[in-house]
């Protein structure tokens, strides 16, 4: 009998911390080293990289973000189908094979789009609010919340501390 209570009380947990969803916390220590790392590669501010990526995938809980490893809402050149709940679902969304790849697509298209290749001249990466007002003036965003709404999750989650965060030893940063 304690035996069967016992499996039984494990396997409950095990669904409920597979069914619980990303807090900004959880998302932020998952994800943290990845922007910060795309920060001294690129000099895309960590705060921007993660900002933006909390608010388009909700923390990695969207549809999208969860089936198809987009965490930045990027259209793809063709559809996309997966499988929810047993229905087939086609999307316009690119999908990738890893969150982290997903990562390294934003850095890419932000790093190689002409009008934020114009501001990213003009700033460092401790200027994440002018960085933010910029991507949307380029055409990421059609919201005109946008905007004050990344600025509200970095704030809100002081990402702009990890701007500050040094590049490890032996590693070489962009100058800017």
């Amino acid at each position: 009998m304690k035996k069967t209570l016992l499996i039984t009380t494990l396997l409950i947990s095990s669904f409920a911390a597979f069914a619980q969803k990303n807090t900004s916390q959880s998302y932020i220590e998952q994800f943290k080293d990845n922007a910060i790392a795309i920060m001294h590669e690129t000099g895309i501010p960590a705060s921007i990289v993660l900002g933006i990526a909390m608010h388009e995938s909700a923390n990695g809980n969207s549809n999208i973000a969860k089936n198809l490893n987009n965490q930045f809402g990027f259209k793809g050149g063709s559809t996309t189908v997966y499988y929810k709940d047993k229905k087939k679902i086609t999307s316009a969304y690119k999908k990738y094979d890893s969150i982290l790849d997903s990562f390294e697509d934003f850095a890419r298209i932000i790093s190689h789009r002409q009008e934020i290749g114009k501001i990213s001249d003009k700033l460092t990466r401790y200027d994440y609010e002018k960085w933010v007002k910029g991507i949307q003036r380029s055409g990421y965003a059609s919201s005109k919340k946008w905007a004050s709404q990344v600025l509200n999750i970095i704030r809100r989650n002081e990402l702009d501390a990890l701007d500050q965060t040094p590049p490890p030893l032996g590693h070489q940063e962009r100058l800017r």
